[in-house]
């Protein structure tokens, strides 16, 4: 992590390891992708960082899946705003897209994620 992302950081994020994340990309050329499967590494309710087993590009805007206890939430928009080889694959920072433009934004995705972030935050004290 470099020290302007984390600059860039309106809030803590928390651990989530056990927090299973599947990522499929959006967009008309990348129709045929398959889901592919990741863990994440920390979140909160505005972002996540994510170990992918392949590289995603800066920019790339995603859906995501998440699963974990008491967890489910699917298709939540986002966009890759770094990706760096990290341990046994790729360390991926998203942003939600809901928080990014006040045209995007979502009560319904702000909540679920909202409860998620406070879900782990219990764990991290």
């Amino acid at each position: 992590m470099t020290s302007d992302s984390a600059d860039r950081r309106i809030k803590d994020r928390y651990p989530a390891s056990c927090l299973k994340v599947q990522l499929r990309e959006r967009g008309f050329f990348s129709r045929g992708k398959p889901a592919t499967p990741a863990t994440c590494l920390d979140l909160n309710r505005y972002g996540m960082a994510i170990l992918c087993p392949r590289p995603v590009d800066p920019g790339a805007r995603l859906f995501m899946d998440f699963d974990g206890k008491y967890i489910s939430e699917s298709r939540v928009c986002a966009r890759v705003v770094d990706c760096q080889p990290f341990q046994t694959g790729y360390r991926i920072s998203v942003q939600f897209s809901y928080c990014r433009d006040k045209k995007g934004y979502s009560r319904a995705v702000d909540n679920a994620l909202s409860r998620i972030e406070g879900f782990y935050n219990r764990f991290a004290s």
